[in-house]
């Protein structure tokens, strides 16, 4: 995976705030909700979203801390993350499953309620 871009870095920080707020909420976003929160730029704006997301799901990963990303829901995939999510999460050994269904939505509630009490109580950095 190439490095990130300066303007890359920039929005994978906002979306970090935006969705260490929805965690200090206790709530989930979906994808298009936190596009317009974070104010995403330009065409494609949701598949961008989602391949920051991964830098953050792999950031969060390699520094053993519950996964943010995990507030990042897709409506289509009735609360849960889309098929990328536990595609990569399967790439970093993280989930051995199938990328949607029951299996997949229990293992999203498992990282979600980590990442709600982890990233809930105060923004850790």
């Amino acid at each position: 995976m190439p490095e990130p871009s300066a303007d890359q870095l920039y929005l994978a920080a906002e979306l970090r705030r935006a969705l260490q707020a929805c965690a200090s909420a206790g709530e989930t976003v979906t994808y298009r909700d936190l596009a317009a929160r974070v104010e995403f730029p330009g065409p494609h704006a949701i598949h961008r979203l989602t391949t920051l997301l991964e830098v953050l799901v792999r950031d969060d990963h390699a520094a053993g801390r519950p996964l943010l990303a995990a507030l990042a829901v897709s409506r289509a995939q009735k609360g849960i993350p889309g098929r990328g999510f536990f595609q990569l999460l399967a790439e970093l050994g993280r989930y051995d499953g199938p990328d949607q269904g029951p299996q997949a939505a229990g293992h999203h509630a498992r990282e979600l309620a980590a990442a709600l009490e982890w990233w809930g109580k105060a923004a850790p950095s």
